[in-house]
């Protein structure tokens, strides 16, 4: 790290809160004590040794990341913690890897239809191609990058493991010097040419860690917290993960955001739908606790997950080719706020003093059905179901279904349409806690039982589309 100068760019490899980041590289930076460093991240992790480090310290004058603050308290606002006046350019997931990809294959400026309805696209160039609307994005270079693999042999080959490679072969192709932070070193040749996930070509130092790594797990969310509406509970997180993982169709691939979308791998069992995350996994099940947990393995949300047979894993740069290229059936995110129109927001609130952009914009470029996994209304009674979003939105009038701990609600021609109250609550209370009217006509009011499933959302919901997969590929 010795010619590491103050003033650098500097990538940081790492996904989510605590997974794949080079803790020894980053402390040597901060103990070199260099200053005005541009910081390029995905997100600032939660512990010394991550890049929230740097930012702490005040060795940082710019932040380009797609998370500078969570809701929830796991990192203050990068703003908040900085001691030094801080600039943040927030770019979109997907977004940040393809602008690295750019520079790393030696290519100039490029249109995406990403965030052209946010404010995200403010003051850059925007054209239309074939009646969609397309904004410039400039290549990102990088002085240096650090990442994490887990194994490197004498040649600079790096072998990752699980969702480990996420970010890191997109920061070393943008940079001019590539550090690997490694758990082992092997001769040249014990690694097989196809586990090899990143050529030694790009690959300039490697570090073995002095120290082995030891798994850090977020605590998983309480799943039976219901919050009361009118002096009566509504649905308990698990139960709302189950009534959307009810909803899925079979066959068909499915992307699940962080907070109450996670819940719903807990309750898809053996059915046939392939679950797709950002960080680059491909076919993964229900959450695990921390004594069964694999360190590699874990799911948009940094919490372990079990893998089901056929499963693959990837980097964050083909995560995302799936989800624009219009591979998935159905994405399920969380909102702050759902507009009338089918807008949400869920990226930013007045109180983080920040943002979370992370890959939703991405996601709701070809999103296949795009469902809304939420609360019903704040707990002060504030609906979060609005006539307009009052927060920066992440997509205009893309919003499919919405479903919350009260009720289950589709979007159609004729705006929002009741499809189902939780028990004990009737459409009048979901109206009385719900901005827009509601059309009101039940899926048991057309002969559906509350728990049909697959059959009422195929007949209601109207999908539109045939699945991806009409059976299991080994039956075909």
């Amino acid at each position: 790290m010795s010619d590491v100068r103050s003033g650098s760019v500097i990538g940081i490899g790492g996904f989510g809160v605590i997974h794949g980041f080079p803790v020894h590289l980053i402390t040597a930076v901060r103990d070199r004590g260099l200053a005005d460093l541009v910081v390029v991240c995905n997100s600032l992790g939660v512990q010394p040794g991550h890049p929230v480090t740097l930012v702490e310290h005040g060795q940082a004058r710019k932040l380009v990341a797609a998370f500078s603050a969570r809701a929830g308290g796991v990192v203050s606002s990068a703003q908040t913690i900085s001691p030094v006046p801080l600039e943040i350019e927030l770019v979109p997931q997907g977004i940040l890897v393809e602008r690295l990809r750019s520079a790393g294959a030696g290519l100039g400026p490029f249109y995406s239809p990403v965030g052209q309805d946010t404010i995200l696209a403010e003051g850059k160039e925007c054209r239309e191609f074939g009646g969609q609307r397309y904004v410039l994005e400039e290549p990102l270079r990088l002085d240096y990058a650090l990442i994490y693999a887990h194994t490197a042999d004498r040649a600079g080959n790096l072998a990752f493991r699980g969702a480990n490679q996420n970010f890191g072969p997109s920061f070393a192709k943008a940079a001019r010097v590539v550090i690997a932070e490694v758990d082992d070193v092997v001769d040249a040749g014990e690694l097989a040419p196809d586990e090899i996930g990143l050529p030694g070509i790009f690959v300039d130092r490697v570090v073995q860690s002095p120290t082995p790594r030891t798994p850090l797990w977020r605590e998983p969310r309480a799943e039976d917290e219901r919050r009361d509406y009118l002096g009566r509970p509504g649905l308990a997180p698990r139960e709302l993960g189950a009534r959307i993982a009810a909803l899925l169709p079979d066959h068909s691939y499915v992307n699940l955001g962080v907070g109450l979308p996670t819940l719903v791998s807990d309750h898809l069992l053996d059915r046939d739908i392939v679950l797709h995350a950002e960080n680059g996994l491909l076919g993964y099940g229900a959450r695990l606790t921390a004594a069964d947990a694999d360190d590699n393995i874990y799911n948009a949300a940094s919490e372990p997950v079990a893998l089901r047979k056929g499963a693959a894993a990837f980097d964050t740069v083909e995560a995302f080719e799936m989800a624009r290229g219009g591979r998935l059936d159905a994405v399920v995110l969380g909102a702050y706020q759902v507009g009338g129109d089918g807008s949400f927001a869920n990226w930013t609130t007045p109180q983080m003093g920040g943002g979370a952009i992370g890959g939703a914009m991405d996601l709701v470029v070809q999103p296949g059905k795009l469902i809304i996994a939420m609360r019903h209304a704040e707990r002060s009674g504030r609906p979060k179901i609005v006539r307009a979003c009052q927060y920066p939105v992440t997509g205009t009038g893309c919003v499919d279904l919405i479903v919350t701990d009260l009720a289950v609600i589709e979007r159609d021609e004729r705006g929002l349409v009741l499809r189902e109250c939780a028990a004990g609550f009737t459409p009048d209370d979901v109206q009385r806690l719900t901005e827009p009217p509601l059309v009101i006509e039940l899926w048991a009011d057309q002969g559906a039982t509350s728990q049909a499933g697959y059959g009422a959302w195929q007949q209601a919901f109207r999908l539109g589309r045939p699945a991806r997969r009409a059976a299991p590929c080994l039956a075909r």
